[in-house]
């Protein structure tokens, strides 16, 4: 009895302290908070500020970037846009070719060859998946010149098969990786009532296997679309003709054409990034989920 009376008698000292060390936390908790975010505002104003100061920069005239060279000025100059697309609309045609092709292609060879590793059992299987993922710590630059020698030899160069072939190569190597770690790790109870159902190595493929890889088909071909976007050197080696630069050799072209223009220059620039924003803003999903089943569930 005697235990129970001081239990009581120290409960009401209690809770005010406890309520005292709840409100300490929570406000530790928020500054804590706080601080994050603010960093986190930081580093991502910082690493927007080029993308804001190119679409601001891209509807003023030379007068207007030199007077107000941070700041928006008035009024603003939209026929940039349309002197920037009478150029920039041939290599965007040109990548968007390029990159279609790409994607059908190594996707093609990328899904086909990963079912197989993923689900048919034969010997040397590892070994050989093995050879194709090594594949991957292989620096592109030196497979320079022989893939030059061999587009040259083909009679290929100077179109745009030449800049279609090392694509679908190169992103083949890196979509069969991930497609097969990611075809892993899908239940075979699915794949095996298909097959008691009657449904042959295509159909399952064609039917199951694609439609349940969604999201590493769209990470592959995200990747494929930003290899495009991003080649400037191979395209400069292999093309003269202007009409089959893609956007990264084409505005580079098209800057030394506009050096004295800010306004059209940027306009480009700015065009040139559109079809990225917009692709990634509708694949991220996919983009996201099949990175991290893909490499992260690491089957």
């Amino acid at each position: 009895m005697l235990v129970r009376e001081k239990a009581r008698a120290a409960e009401p000292a209690a809770g005010p302290a406890a309520g005292r060390a709840a409100k300490v936390w929570m406000s530790r908790t928020r500054r804590t908070d706080l601080m994050a975010g603010a960093v986190l505002s930081v580093l991502a104003f910082a690493g927007l500020f080029p993308y804001l100061f190119m679409l601001a920069a891209s509807v003023k005239d030379n007068e207007q970037f030199y007077a107000s060279y941070w700041a928006p000025a008035w009024p603003i100059r939209l026929g940039n846009y349309a002197v920037a697309w009478e150029q920039v609309s041939p290599y965007l045609f040109t990548s968007f070719v390029v990159a279609g092709f790409a994607i059908v292609g190594t996707l093609a060879l990328a899904s086909a060859a990963a079912f197989v590793f993923a689900r048919y059992r034969f010997p040397g299987r590892n070994l050989l998946f093995g050879l194709v993922a090594a594949l991957l710590m292989v620096p592109a630059v030196t497979s320079l010149i022989p893939l030059f020698v061999l587009m040259r030899d083909l009679d290929i160069l100077d179109t745009r098969l030449v800049l279609i072939i090392p694509h679908v190569t190169g992103n083949t190597v890196f979509g069969i990786v991930i497609m097969r770690t990611y075809m892993a790790q899908i239940p075979e109870e699915i794949f095996e009532a298909a097959r008691v159902d009657g449904a042959g190595g295509i159909r399952v493929f064609v039917s199951l296997m694609m439609p349940l890889a969604r999201p590493v088909v769209g990470t592959v071909a995200l990747v494929t679309v930003l290899g495009v976007w991003n080649d400037y050197f191979w395209p400069l080696l292999t093309v003269q003709t202007d009409e089959f630069r893609t956007i990264p050799a084409g505005l580079a072209f098209f800057a030394n054409q506009n050096v004295q223009q800010w306004g059209p220059l940027f306009a480009g620039y700015t065009l040139a990034s559109l079809p990225l924003l917009v692709l990634f803003t509708f694949l991220s999903k996919w983009f996201l989920a099949g990175i991290q089943g893909g490499i992260v569930s690491g089957k």
